[in-house]
């Protein structure tokens, strides 16, 4: 697979869940892979780094490539060819659609990013957002 693309509604604005989302300290509260992300910097801006380790030790290393305020967050990898889109919808003032895209530019996707992963934000930031909003 070169790409996938999962999507999920979320019963928070688009504005916290974005808030969240971009949020290295909350990676781990919602993606069960990933034990700690940090950034180099806060608030974050374009060419911000963002690096996060999994359960094993591996430590992997994101550039933003994209940022919309509430709208859009882009990383790429710094190595290249990985790159991850998350795009915020508002479907009410208390609803949103959050849709998480990635892509290869060579190869295929090793570990795609599944629903489950989503469920896990729904269910976290729904639950307990305001805790873990800066």
């Amino acid at each position: 697979m070169k790409e996938n693309k999962v999507s999920i509604q979320i019963n928070r604005p688009a504005s916290e869940v974005f808030d969240f989302t971009i949020n290295p300290a909350n990676t781990s509260k919602w993606i069960e892979s990933i034990e700690k992300e940090e950034t180099n910097e806060w608030p974050v801006k374009i060419g911000s780094v963002y690096r996060n380790v999994d359960a094993v030790g591996k430590w992997d290393e994101y550039t933003l490539a994209g940022l919309e305020k509430n709208k859009l967050f882009e990383l790429a990898s710094r190595e290249g060819g990985y790159h991850v889109q998350y795009t915020y919808t508002s479907v009410s003032d208390q609803i949103s659609m959050l849709e998480y895209f990635e892509w290869m530019d060579e190869g295929e996707l090793e570990n795609p990013f599944s629903q489950e992963a989503l469920n896990n934000l729904k269910i976290v930031i729904e639950l307990t957002a305001s805790n873990f909003l800066v």
